[in-house]
């Protein structure tokens, strides 16, 4: 039966973050053992380089992250494993087991952490003797508090990175100085050290103690250095000497970074708490309310698709399509109107055209945007000149009357991206790029198209193409 619980924060970044590392990690076994499980697309792809592993825990990361429960994410993570893997594979009984244990990371990311002593080779490779023990082990923490400080739910985050439990948990700081601290670190379960005021001296007596941890604790595998200080580099480097797994874990504007120090691998923990996806019924409610307000606003009952994305964005701190494709997997953004009949009614004039949305009403309708192509070409609203460009939405208008105008006589509706930005610099006397930079973005033309709603990018044989949405 399906398990439609919601994920909470916590649990969804602790459970993405498991699962993405997991596969990444089974796909190198399979890949040792099996390379003929893997899809002859991916076959040769160097899946043990760190470059690779990051590459592919990323997209995991991103994909699983939109997930609402724990059925969603696990339906996401099998379209990505019949991606992966080829067909037989994927219908046999090793995939079972892999695919269990994902359950299990799924449901209870932090217990099935814990006991995550390399499955993914037991997968290929059962072991000789099913009754043998699992080696113990446990994980420590070493915290500077003046330097870092961590609440519960990122110690959790760090719970879910480890293989081993987190046992051993000690707080360095001038407590005197701290206020209550010591009582809140004290109930959390840590041992607190005190030290002098003085500049490092936390992180010095951090590393005082950390470097002989080991002795004190011969069941050791892994620590955690929580510290952004960068001196404690040389603590970390002599644990590791000592068989150690060291995760040095330091705080980067408002993210907790953490850095597998054996194999160079990066976890991302955001200290900003990310909005909640809500229920389809509650998203088709937001979306009315936005649409009447912006009616209301502009005293036009038909409303551009781009336009409702951006409000939504802006209102609600996720991107639309997103949000759709979390509850409409494999959709466009216009596939949430369309569901929903009898509250909205969209309306594309033409193929190339933008969609238009407005609200359903018993009474006649609002006449729709005009069909005939001249007027509607004009009727797009391109700015005249480049002192009208005022706004992305001002920037993506022009491009979109660009790419409409050069696709007028194309066979297949879409143009090269070198020709769209010759022709902004023709009509506009300045580059596309130079526009994008002075709008304080990062991203370079091409990346600026693949946020355009109104546009679509693909990459073609001879170069990238752009068409209208």
């Amino acid at each position: 039966m399906p398990d439609r619980t919601p994920l909470s924060a916590t649990q969804k970044s602790v459970a993405v973050s498991a699962i993405s590392r997991y596969i990444a990690h089974t796909l190198v076994c399979i890949q040792e053992e099996h390379s003929e499980w893997i899809a002859e697309k991916y076959r040769k792809t160097q899946w043990a380089q760190p470059d690779f592993q990051s590459i592919l825990i990323g997209k995991l990361t991103k994909s699983l992250k939109v997930a609402i429960d724990t059925d969603t994410l696990l339906l996401t993570v099998k379209k990505y494993l019949e991606i992966l893997l080829i067909p037989e594979f994927v219908n046999s009984p090793q995939f079972n087991q892999l695919f269990a244990k994902i359950q299990q990371l799924a449901e209870s990311p932090i217990a099935a952490a814990r006991s995550n002593n390399s499955v993914a080779s037991k997968l290929l490779t059962p072991p000789a003797d099913p009754t043998a023990s699992i080696a113990v082990g446990i994980a420590i923490l070493l915290l500077d508090v003046e330097n870092l400080q961590l609440n519960i739910e990122t110690e959790k985050f760090l719970e879910g990175i480890c293989t081993y439990p987190i046992q051993i948990k000690v707080a360095f700081a001038n407590w005197r100085s701290m206020g209550k601290k010591d009582a809140e670190f004290h109930e959390r379960g840590y041992q607190l050290i005190h030290v002098p005021p003085g500049k490092d001296s936390a992180d010095l007596k951090m590393a005082t103690v950390g470097a002989s941890i080991f002795v004190h604790y011969p069941t050791a595998k892994e620590i955690f250095v929580c510290s952004s200080d960068r001196a404690l580099t040389h603590l970390s480097n002599t644990l590791q000497a000592h068989g150690l797994t060291v995760f040095q874990v330091r705080k980067q504007v408002d993210k907790i970074i953490v850095l597998n120090s054996r194999n160079g691998q990066l976890e991302t923990y955001s200290l900003v708490s990310t909005p909640e996806i809500q229920p389809i019924e509650k998203l088709v409610i937001q979306l009315k309310e936005l649409i009447k307000t912006e009616q209301e606003r502009t005293s036009s009952q038909w409303i551009k698709l781009s336009t409702i994305s951006a409000l939504f964005r802006e209102n609600y701190g996720l991107p639309l399509n997103q949000v759709v494709a979390n509850h409409l997997l494999g959709t466009k953004t216009r596939d949430i109107f369309l569901k929903y009949p009898t509250e909205f009614v969209v309306h594309k004039p033409s193929d190339t055209s933008q969609a238009y949305v407005t609200l359903f009403e018993v009474k006649l309708s609002p006449k729709p945007p005009i069909l005939n192509k001249e007027i509607m070409k004009n009727s797009v609203g391109a700015p005249s000149s480049l002192t009208d460009i005022n706004s992305l939405e001002d920037l993506e208008t022009a491009l979109v009357k660009i790419v409409s105008d050069l696709t007028d006589n194309s066979p297949n509706n879409s143009v090269f991206l070198s020709n769209v930005g010759s022709e902004f610099h023709r009509q506009y006397g300045k580059q596309i790029t130079q526009i994008i930079k002075e709008f304080n973005l990062s991203r370079k033309f091409p990346k600026f198209l693949q946020s355009c709603t109104s546009l679509q990018l693909k990459k073609a044989e001879k170069g990238w193409q752009v068409s209208l949405n």
